[in-house]
């Protein structure tokens, strides 16, 4: 083996630690926060020393930047990306918030990062801050482009405003995860889809 193959060796088994790291880490997060999120703490279940977990993240601000980074990553794989494969318009908007809402359902249980970063980190300027905001912002304009392809394609009517939608649709779904993992109130769910569906069936184009 060569000492090029021993180096490309030693960076895969790096890389591989480094995902296993961010995975505990996610889900740590997902339970108590990115506040509850230390250093020591994944150590301990990852069976590293700290010195191990530190090589592969300089500081815990470093630590919960990658674990908002790899939370926008995979949600993105798993709501807005197949969402793609949709056709423009309705059915990709749709398509999106059917998945952004199942999203939440499960969550319900592992607890979401945007949600509970923004209430810890609201008011708290910094990195981790910077990168909640760009990450949600980025969601939120993703949601908002879907709603004027839907104006452009005829599927939603001309006098939509799209930033109204997207302000209505994004409050039922915070409410939804407020009513249904704070308040623990039943049916939840089903009155925060049968409410985006109203929002939409009140902007549908009736040609």
């Amino acid at each position: 083996m060569t000492v090029k193959d021993i180096e490309t060796t030693v960076a895969k088994k790096g890389d591989q630690t480094k995902a296993a790291i961010l995975s505990q880490a996610l889900d740590l997060a997902g339970r108590d926060g990115l506040e509850g999120l230390t250093i020591g703490l994944l150590a301990e279940r990852m069976q590293m020393s700290k010195s191990g977990v530190f090589a592969h993240f300089g500081s815990r601000e470093d630590l919960q930047v990658a674990v908002v980074k790899e939370y926008h990553r995979r949600f993105q794989e798993s709501v807005f990306e197949p969402a793609l494969k949709k056709p423009r318009g309705l059915p990709r908007l749709q398509d999106m918030l059917n998945r952004w809402i199942a999203q939440r359902v499960h969550e319900l249980t592992t607890g979401c990062i945007y949600i509970s970063g923004a209430v810890e980190f609201d008011d708290r300027p910094g990195l981790v801050r910077d990168q909640l905001v760009e990450s949600v912002q980025t969601w939120r304009q993703a949601i908002l482009r879907a709603i004027r392809l839907s104006v452009e394609e005829g599927h939603l009517k001309k006098s939509t405003k799209p930033e109204a939608v997207l302000f209505l649709i994004y409050s039922i779904v915070l409410g939804l995860h407020h009513d249904a993992k704070f308040l623990h109130i039943d049916g939840s769910v089903d009155m925060a889809k049968r409410a985006i569906k109203q929002i939409i069936e009140d902007n549908k184009n009736g040609i």
